[in-house]
């Protein structure tokens, strides 16, 4: 199956808008009512469920990290066309005026899950490799606790909707070219309910919408190993549900700050070390920085420029696998004399014998006598 965005011919960045108007126009387009070319229902199908995904952000966070198999795949059926008018708005594109549907749906009157929010946080090199925990502010949406989400005035009731008469819908008569066609729409005024609340018994304390913005820290657990752009979730802390539906879920977009010592690849980490060209000719014990601190490791006699030291299990723990762990790669930089060569203190190496550093003190004189380059008395 084509990706979900190029079916619906949008960008990866498009808003919940630009997706309903770029699916409306193709299902117009392609549905098996108006369009009978071979391919158009099965090709409306695959419009339909990439618009399901995207139109639902959750959904549209797994497939962008995941692709299909984030969403559990490829799967028939469409989207609720409840959400953008259904069949009845593709028929108004049509012919303008009345739209046509013999029945209608009715909105859902139960519980409604809240919305989810989003928020990106920042964390260190370290905390993404070692893990922590974080404490953030956030505002959501709580069910106001004088209404318990009703809306209500304490000790009211709801009315019988008097636009709809109580039945939640309202149905519309128009006549077309192909004769009257009759709509049923859900009820402006009560949302589908059939009732409503009076004036005078709405809640004080939310206005009747039945939930409260309220300011909340939270304490959040960043596992060890994670990267930048993963996200945590956090279940239960987004806006509170309609009609005392459960709240929806908070998700923590991470980035990890750079470190100049380090660079991560996966669960390896890499950096380099620059030594003298006598220690790398003669050996010695270098002290490194790594995410564990600084390091005393040995380096070999007769390293090479370039060579790769690998120090075992002080790379990133693997996530949601505290045991495996990388590995640190360390690159030898030599650092080479220029101008005129001398054997200089800090060049040599701190581990070298007392009679090691006589003979080479001796050499140094030699050569200067001599008034000789290092390619020359070579």
């Amino acid at each position: 199956m084509a990706d979900y965005y190029d079916l619906l011919n949008v960008s990866r960045d498009a808003d919940p808008e630009t997706l309903k108007r770029a699916y409306r126009r193709l299902a117009r387009q392609y549905h098996p009512d108006v369009n009978k070319e071979p391919g158009a229902e099965e090709r409306f199908k695959e419009i339909g469920r990439a618009y399901e995904v995207l139109s639902d952000p959750e959904k549209r966070a797994r497939y962008d990290q995941f692709g299909e198999a984030g969403v559990g795949g490829a799967a028939g059926g469409m989207p609720d066309m409840g959400d953008i008018g259904g069949f009845a708005d593709l028929f108004e594109s049509f012919f303008g005026g009345g739209a046509a549907t013999g029945r209608g749906s009715r909105q859902r009157q139960g519980p409604t899950q809240g919305q989810d929010l989003r928020l990106t946080l920042t964390i260190s090199f370290q905390e993404a490799v070692f893990g922590t925990t974080r404490e953030v502010s956030i505002r959501h949406l709580e069910t106001c606790a004088m209404c318990s989400g009703s809306g209500l005035k304490p000790g009211s009731r709801l009315s019988s909707c008097q636009t709809c008469g109580g039945q939640g819908q309202i149905r519309r008569t128009s006549r077309t070219p192909f004769g009257v066609i009759s709509q049923v729409t859900t009820c402006p005024a009560c949302g589908g309910r059939g009732q409503s609340i009076r004036p005078e018994d709405v809640c004080g304390a939310c206005q009747g919408q039945g939930v409260t913005q309220v300011p909340k820290k939270l304490r959040i657990t960043i596992p060890r190993g994670v990267e930048s752009d993963q996200q945590l979730r956090v279940t239960g802390e987004g806006n509170a549900g309609e009609r005392g539906g459960p709240s929806g879920d908070l998700f923590v977009q991470l980035q990890v700050a750079s470190d100049p010592r380090f660079q991560r690849e996966g669960v390896t980490i890499r950096s380099t070390a620059e030594v003298s060209y006598l220690q790398a000719i003669l050996g010695d014990t270098i002290t490194v920085p790594t995410v564990e601190g600084d390091q005393s490791i040995e380096l070999p006699a007769g390293t090479q420029p370039g060579a790769v030291l690998t120090l075992p299990g002080l790379g990133v723990p693997k996530l949601g696998n505290p045991v495996a762990r990388g590995d640190h790669l360390l690159m030898v930089k030599v650092r080479l004399p220029k101008g005129r060569f001398s054997v200089k203190e800090k060049d040599i190496p701190a581990g070298l014998s007392t009679e090691g550093r006589t003979l080479l003190k001796q050499l140094d004189k030699k050569i200067q006598a001599r008034g000789s380059m290092l390619g020359g008395f070579l």
